[in-house]
């Protein structure tokens, strides 16, 4: 259980992203224990239903509701958006905490660089889609998993250069999309200053989840399984996450990056307003959402 001081979440709505495992389901369940509503999203319903029972055998009375969708397909997103408009009012919580770490170079049906499909352009999407019922709850609040990776990042201005073989590299591809949700969370904070929807990121710290897997690049699984034994709990590093969506001291905190429920240093690109404006009309053009 993480513990620290929440705010009651008794008939509020909260979805997240990348619920079925790792921090994503302890945001959940913990969610869920201060009794949210919470809208689970995942993709495999083996790993989904096994979800909703851990969650259940810890919060019994918890209210859930599983959505089975792969967040890399943005066809797939914008029904997700499409079914929470229709069955609920408002939204009063936004984690998005589905992320991948890329192997080999894939690319997806759409035609995007997989891990920028699933890290950047679904948050993207999905944000901008549910923001009626954010805006509609009484102070909603959107956060996402970024990562201390966006040091490393560069936004590629065009599909071609994302997708292109000989420009690619799994931890470059990773590090831009990290460098996104940054830039996307500066942005979006800057468009709802007018409204009570507030927008920040976090580095969960290095958790150990199942972002490593069989497909995984061997220089990935070369640099992540030698540093396991260092690696923090998914109950540690839901607590920033957790922190960001119901702390009552950051009710009125937007657009920063967090790290251990506090500011954190992020790199001076990922800060820049013409990088992330620029980031929001490609993303725009690239997702179909004008916002």
């Amino acid at each position: 259980m993480v513990v620290f001081s929440l705010l009651p979440l008794r008939h509020k709505t909260a979805l997240v992203t990348g619920a079925t495992s790792g921090i994503g389901l302890v945001t959940a369940r913990e969610l869920a224990r201060q009794g949210a509503r919470v809208i689970l999203v995942g993709r495999n319903p083996d790993k989904a239903e096994r979800a909703r029972a851990a969650i259940l055998a810890a919060v019994p009375e918890a209210a859930l509701d599983v959505r089975l969708f792969d967040l890399a397909l943005l066809s797939n997103v914008r029904t997700l958006a499409a079914e929470i408009q229709r069955d609920y009012p408002q939204l009063d919580i936004l984690v998005n905490n589905a992320g991948i770490m890329p192997g080999p170079l894939t690319v997806t049906a759409e035609g995007h660089e997989l891990s920028w499909a699933t890290n950047h352009l679904s948050v993207f999407m999905l944000t901008n889609l549910l923001l009626p019922l954010l805006v509609e709850a009484e102070a909603g609040r959107i956060v996402t998993v970024a990562s201390e990776a966006h040091w490393l990042g560069e936004i590629e201005y065009s599909q071609e250069a994302r997708n292109a073989p000989d420009n690619y590299s799994w931890l470059t591809a990773y590090a831009d999309s990290k460098l996104a949700n940054i830039l996307f969370t500066t942005e979006l904070a800057h468009r709802l200053e007018l409204t009570g929807v507030t927008a920040n990121c976090l580095h969960p710290g290095m958790v150990d989840t199942g972002l490593v897997h069989a497909g995984s690049s061997w220089g990935m699984k070369a640099l992540w399984y030698p540093a396991k034994p260092f690696m923090i709990s998914p109950e540690q590093g839901a607590r920033t996450s957790l922190y960001l969506a119901t702390a009552p001291e950051v009710a009125r905190v937007s657009g920063r990056y967090f790290k251990n429920t506090r500011p954190g240093r992020c790199s001076a690109r990922s800060q820049s307003r013409p990088d992330a404006s620029r980031l929001w009309r490609i993303s725009e053009e690239e997702t179909g959402v004008s916002v």
